[in-house]
C-alpha cells in the first residue's frame, strides 16, 4: 500500500492561489469538504523511478500473478526478469538515456515488458496506436525521433514502408502467439492468416530483432541505478495528442506526473468501508488500450505499482469480455462508455456473473446517466464519471466511488493535490460560482510541456495552470460540470479525433474543393465523424468512394461515418468556415427542432 499523509485535511489545505498578472487571489477549495474522513486530501510521493515499483513488487510478492493473457499467467518475478532482459538488449544496441522507444502494440505481455524494459534502460516511451496508417505512424515516429520500435509481425510491412522517413535504427518484432500457452501458440498463426489474409515471415538479424530471441539471449542482470535521476524532469512518456490547429503533439510526462496520478487512482478506488485487514488485492480489467494514456495509467502502471493482477484483452469483444469477467473475477474495471454500452447490450448478458466488479471509472467521453444506472444494477458495483486530459496524465476529477455524494452529470471534484478553477483566461481571473468559463487545473500530474513546441506549451501552461480548453462551471458544493469543448476535438468511442487531420486527408482528394469535419451526436460512440463536402465544379464523388479513400489514409476510427455534399459551406465575412454552426444544425436535427 502506498504511504499516505492523512493528517493533511480540509482545514489545513483549504486555499488555492490564482495569479492575475502577479497579483494573488485566494479562493477556498470548497470541494475538500466532500472528501470522506478516511480519505487523504494530500499524498506523499516517493521520489523514485516508476520502474522501481516493479523491482520492489517482484521482491515482495515474486510468485503473485502480474498478467493473465489468453490462458497464460506471468508472475511478477518473470515480468521483472523479462523487463531486465529487454533493457539490457536495448543497452547492447547502443540506446542511451532519453532515447525514444516506440511501442506499437495492443494490450499484450510484450507491451508491458517493453514499457518497463525501456524505462530500466533510461529511455522514454512513445506509445503508438497500432491502428495508425503509414502516414500517421511516419509522422509520430519522425516527430518523436524514435530510434527503435516494438511492433507486431502483421504491422512489420507498414513500418518498413515508412522506415526511410523516420530516425528508426532498429525494429523489434513480436506476435500474439509469442506469449500464448500451448496449444494456442500453434493454432494462432493459422487464425491470424485467415483473419488478415497474409502471413509475415521475419528473421532475426541486422536491424530486425525478434522478441522471443531477445528474451532468449539477453542478460537478466539488473541495470545500475541512474545517479542523475530527476523525479520531476526525467520523462517516462511522450504521449501524443492533438488539436484543431495542427498535427498531434507529444505530451511530455515525467515520473512525478505518472506516479502521482496512479497513487491518487489507488486512493480513489479503495473502499474505506472495508477494514484494511479484510481488503484483497484488486484484479484489474485491462481492455482500455495502453497506447491511450487512460489505459496506460489506470491499468498498466496502476497494476504494477500496486501489485495487482491485470487481465489483458488485446481488443474489445463483448462476448470475450463477459467470459473473462465471469471466469477471472476482476474488481476494478476502468473503461469508456462504449465498452459499458457494448456489454449491457449483449444478448446473453444474464448468463454471466459480473458481481466481482466493485469499481469502475469511466473516461474518454461523457458517460450517459442511464448507462451508469444500468451497469450498476447489473454488476452491483459502482460506476462513476471521471475527467482528464493527456496533458494531465490523465485524471484530474472524479465523483466518489463509495460515498453517497455522487452528483450525476458532474465530472466530480478534483483529486488529491489538484487545484481547479473556472477562469476567464484572457485575464487569468477566477469566475463566480455557477458562471461558465474555461476549466483550468494545477497539480503534480500536469505535463512538463509539449515536445519541441515551446510556443504551444506557453499557450497551454500559464503560471503552472493547465488550460484545458473545456468550458464548464463549479457549483456551490465544489462539484465541476463541463458544458462544452472550446476545442473542436471529436471524441468517438473514447478516441480523440482531430478534425484538422481528417480535413487534411480529404483536401488531398482530387474532387474536393472545400470540406469541414465535425463531431455529431451518436448514441453508441458518443460522437461520430461527419464530413461536409463541397465538390469542385464538374467533379463527382460518392460516399463509398470517399470512404475507401479515407480508409487508405486514416485509422478506422477517424474515418467519417457520414458525408454530406453541399453547394457551399457557411462562412464568416472573412471566409472562415462556421464549424460551430454546422454542429448546432446537426444537434437541432437530432432533437427534432429542425424541419
Amino acid at each position: 500500500m502506498i504511504e499516505r499523509e492523512a493528517s493533511i485535511r480540509y482545514t489545513e489545505s483549504k486555499f488555492l492561489t490564482i495569479y492575475d498578472k502577479g497579483v494573488a487571489q485566494v479562493t477556498e477549495k470548497i470541494w475538500l469538504k466532500n472528501y470522506p474522513e478516511q480519505m487523504a486530501t494530500s499524498l506523499q510521493y516517493r521520489e523514485i523511478p516508476l520502474q522501481q515499483y516493479l523491482t520492489e513488487v517482484a521482491d515482495r510478492t515474486p510468485d503473485n500473478v502480474a498478467i493473465h493473457f489468453m490462458g497464460k499467467d506471468i508472475r511478477f518475478k518473470e515480468l521483472r526478469e523479462y523487463a531486465y532482459k529487454f533493457a539490457n538488449y536495448l543497452k547492447d544496441l547502443g540506446l542511451q538515456k532519453g532515447d525514444r522507444v516506440a511501442i506499437m502494440l495492443p494490450n499484450t505481455p510484450q507491451a508491458v515488458i517493453s514499457f518497463f524494459g525501456a524505462m530500466y534502460a533510461g529511455c522514454t516511451v512513445v506509445m503508438t496506436n497500432p491502428l495508425y496508417t503509414e502516414r500517421e505512424v511516419a509522422y509520430q515516429l519522425k516527430d518523436s525521433g524514435a530510434k527503435l520500435i516494438v511492433t507486431l509481425d502483421i504491422l512489420y510491412p507498414r513500418i518498413m514502408k515508412v522506415w526511410k522517413d523516420t530516425d528508426l535504427q532498429n525494429i523489434v518484432v513480436t506476435g500474439i502467439k509469442d506469449f500464448l500457452p500451448f496449444p494456442k501458440n500453434l493454432v494462432y498463426p493459422f487464425i491470424q492468416k485467415k483473419e488478415y489474409g497474409f502471413k509475415v515471415a521475419v528473421k532475426h538479424g541486422g536491424n530486425t530483432h525478434l522478441f522471443p530471441e531477445i528474451l532468449r539471449v539477453a542478460s537478466a542482470t539488473a541495470l545500475p541505478k541512474d545517479p542523475e535521476f530527476d523525479f520531476y524532469n526525467d520523462l517516462v512518456l511522450l504521449q501524443y495528442t492533438g488539436g484543431t490547429t495542427g498535427f498531434p503533439k507529444g505530451v511530455m510526462l515525467t515520473h512525478r506526473n505518472i506516479v502521482s496520478n496512479v497513487q491518487s487512482c489507488e486512493l480513489w478506488t479503495t473502499d474505506y468501508h472495508i477494514p484494511e485487514e479484510e481488503r484483497e488485492p484488486d484484479v484489474v480489467m485491462g481492455v482500455l488500450p495502453f497506447f491511450h494514456v487512460y489505459g496506460m495509467t489506470t491499468v498498466l502502471t496502476l497494476s504494477v505499482m500496486m501489485g495487482f493482477k491485470m487481465l489483458l484483452v488485446p481488443k474489445f469483444d463483448a462476448t470475450e469480455m463477459l467470459k473473462t469477467i465471469d471466469k477471472h473475477h476482476p474488481t476494478l474495471f476502468p473503461g469508456a462508455p462504449t465498452i459499458y454500452i457494448g456489454i449491457l447490450n449483449h444478448p446473453d448478458l444474464e448468463k454471466y456473473d459480473l458481481s466481482s466488479i466493485k469499481a469502475c471509472i469511466s473516461g474518454s467521453a461523457p458517460l450517459p446517466v442511464e448507462i451508469q444506472d444500468r451497469f450498476e444494477a447489473v454488476t452491483g458495483g459502482k460506476l462513476v464519471e471521471g475527467y482528464g486530459l493527456t496533458e494531465s496524465s490523465p485524471v484530474t476529477h472524479s465523483n466518489f466511488l463509495f460515498e453517497d455524494t455522487r452528483v450525476k452529470g458532474s465530472i466530480g471534484v478534483p483529486w488529491p493535490d489538484t487545484d481547479a478553477a473556472i477562469m476567464d483566461v484572457s485575464t487569468m481571473t477566477e469566475l463566480a460560482i455557477g458562471e461558465v468559463g474555461e476549466l483550468c487545473v494545477k497539480g503534480p500530474q500536469v505535463m512538463k510541456g509539449y515536445w519541441n513546441r515551446p510556443e504551444e506549451t506557453e499557450q497551454t501552461l500559464r503560471d503552472g495552470w493547465l488550460l484545458t480548453g473545456d468550458m464548464g462551471y463549479m457549483d456551490e458544493n465544489g462539484y465541476f460540470f463541463v458544458v462544452d469543448r472550446k476545442k473542436d476535438i471529436i471524441i468517438a468511442g473514447g478516441y480523440n479525433i482531430y478534425p484538422r487531420e481528417v480535413e487534411e486527408v480529404l483536401y488531398e482528394h482530387e474532387a474536393i474543393q472545400e470540406c469541414v469535419v465535425v463531431g455529431v451526436p451518436d448514441p453508441y460512440r458518443g460522437e461520430t465523424v461527419k464530413a461536409f463536402i463541397v465538390l469542385k465544379e464538374g467533379a463527382t464523388a460518392t460516399n463509398d468512394e470517399l470512404n475507401t479513400y479515407c480508409r487508405k489514409n486514416l485509422a478506422p476510427y477517424k474515418v467519417p461515418r457520414i458525408y454530406e455534399f453541399r453547394e457551399e459551406l457557411p462562412k464568416t465575412a472573412v471566409g472562415k468556415i462556421l464549424r460551430r454552426q454546422l454542429v448546432d444544425e446537426e444537434k437541432a436535427k437530432q432533437s427534432g427542432n429542425l424541419a
